[in-house]
């Protein structure tokens, strides 16, 4: 009988807990204050059914975690810019491959539809450098012409664009996906109208400073809505609460291409990983081992001076320039050129001792930190003549009682600024005068405008293969041999699904 009566004392508690378990959640109530979400007649607080993030068009899930990043053999021009160090890269998404002449393309067309006539610049601004393609002593004219428009070449990886402007495409490319998210969902109608200053732009309509012209199909209900005030609304925008709009498109940072370029995903059991790799691919070589394709080659680059494709009959890689953005193979992550093909644009601002003093997670330098420019009653500021909410650096004065930074732009933080340059004989010193750390085109290359590119390209050795290998270049130069490829913020768990 004791057993009998200790069996139902455990089942009556197991049952008394699935129901406490379970009475925050009835009729979807608050677990700490017992108010109902999502009821009209209960204020109206609204919680959104929300599971995970959706990966925007062309992404892949990066899982993060930690790895030795960092040189892989030794520099052969000994620049000594890459100490290996262990850091951990947080969940994100990139692009599967290269950003292409079509995709770039219709970014063009947008930016001439909508500023065409009003601010042609606009337009301009974003145009390739298509005469990165010439040589002094090289016939490369039908590539000026052709390579970017030429239908032959859509697929191809876009050249010619600075740092700036793939920065400019990324977030142009975030507006675009948002409000196409918005009009599948219904809220907003397809507005092919927008002109100048009246375009879509993700902020300015969270923040109430864009309304659809097309109403939706399925507009949002307003829980709040008081019909007793002539200024509340009936239906209402959609706001980040929601979940729908994607969070923002934008370069990789170097850590996140690098560790996204090696892959390990598949060279590890448990938190043991097993094999370091050179390259994106497992092996010290660039040729395929697999039987069908056996002794090929697995990226685009330069085998030796004079040879960039092999000899008639045997093309080695097959291609003399950039090609097919998803050639070759992918690695572990699913991404496609990581190492070849062409260099790519990261968001970093180069220091050679980076891998030195940067943090151990999330690690970036290059760092402004600013905020929404506001009007003289505390109100965000009316958005700018293209439809952009305005920014403008955090002051000393609005940082003077933060622990965590004390101005705007950090990116000279510990490399640059005056705590990274002692007085010869002397102490260290806030009034020293650092000019001379980085006087550009005097003692060195290197300014605030160098930006990093990672990765191989077509007109590069092996070498260059190595996700490691670190270069530099101003950010508002272009090059025939670098590209970019987008990335975008991973919100909530790590991971898919729940483990």
């Amino acid at each position: 009988m004791y057993t009998f009566r200790k069996i139902g004392s455990l089942v009556l508690m197991a049952m008394l807990i699935v129901a406490l378990g379970s009475c925050g959640k009835k009729n979807n109530d608050s677990r700490t204050t017992g108010w109902k979400y999502n009821d009209a007649d209960n204020g109206g607080f609204e919680v959104a059914k929300y599971i995970e993030q959706e990966a925007g068009p062309g992404l892949v899930l990066i899982e993060g975690g930690t790895f030795v990043m960092g040189a892989t053999q030794e520099p052969t021009i000994f620049t000594r810019n890459n100490t290996p160090t262990r850091i951990t890269v947080r969940s994100f998404y990139m692009d599967q491959t290269e950003v292409s002449n079509i995709d770039y393309l219709e970014y063009l067309h947008w930016l001439r539809r909508v500023f065409g006539t009003k601010y042609p610049e606009v337009y301009r601004k974003a145009l390739p450098d298509t005469l990165v393609w010439r040589q002094r002593l090289a016939y490369n004219e039908p590539l000026v012409s052709n390579y970017l428009r030429h239908p032959a070449y859509k697929n191809y990886p876009v050249v010619g664009v600075s740092w700036v402007q793939a920065t400019d495409y990324a977030k142009w490319r975030t507006d675009r996906v948002n409000e196409m998210r918005l009009v599948d969902a219904g809220i907003i109608g397809l507005e092919l109208n927008q002109q100048d200053e009246y375009n879509f732009n993700t902020e300015a309509y969270l923040l109430g400073q864009y309304v659809s012209q097309v109403e939706g199909k399925r507009p949002i209900d307003n829980l709040a809505y008081n019909p007793d005030d002539p200024n509340s609304q009936e239906f209402r925008t959609s706001r980040i609460e929601d979940g729908i709009v994607l969070p923002s498109y934008r370069l990789p940072t170097e850590a996140e291409w690098e560790y996204a370029a090696l892959g390990l995903i598949e060279n590890s059991d448990y938190e043991r990983i097993s094999q370091r790799k050179r390259y994106p691919w497992n092996g010290n070589y660039v040729r395929t081992t697999d039987k069908k394709y056996y002794g090929t080659f697995v990226a685009n680059f330069k085998r030796g001076r004079g040879d960039y494709m092999g000899v008639a009959g045997a093309l080695n890689d097959g291609s003399d320039i950039p090609t097919e953005v998803g050639s070759y193979y992918p690695n572990d992550f699913g991404l496609f050129n990581m190492g070849g093909n062409v260099s790519e644009w990261v968001m970093d601002v180069y220091r050679p001792s980076t891998l030195e003093d940067w943090d151990d997670l999330g690690s970036y330098r290059g760092n402004v930190f600013q905020t929404q420019e506001r009007d003289q009653n505390g109100f965000i500021a009316q958005k700018d003549s293209l439809g952009r909410i305005k920014y403008r650096d955090v002051t000393v004065e609005e940082s003077e009682n933060r622990k965590n930074y004390r101005k705007a732009n950090n990116i000279d933080y510990l490399d640059g600024d005056f705590a990274s340059k002692a007085q010869v004989g002397g102490p260290w010193n806030e009034t020293a005068d650092t000019s001379l750390v980085y006087n550009y085109g005097v003692s060195s290359m290197i300014n605030n405008q160098a930006r990093v590119y990672k990765g191989g390209s077509w007109k590069d050795g092996a070498y260059y293969l190595s996700p490691s290998v670190r270069r530099f270049l101003d950010e508002n130069e272009a090059a025939d041999y670098i590209g970019f490829r987008c990335a975008m913020d991973r919100v909530g768990s790590p991971m898919t699904g729940r483990r």
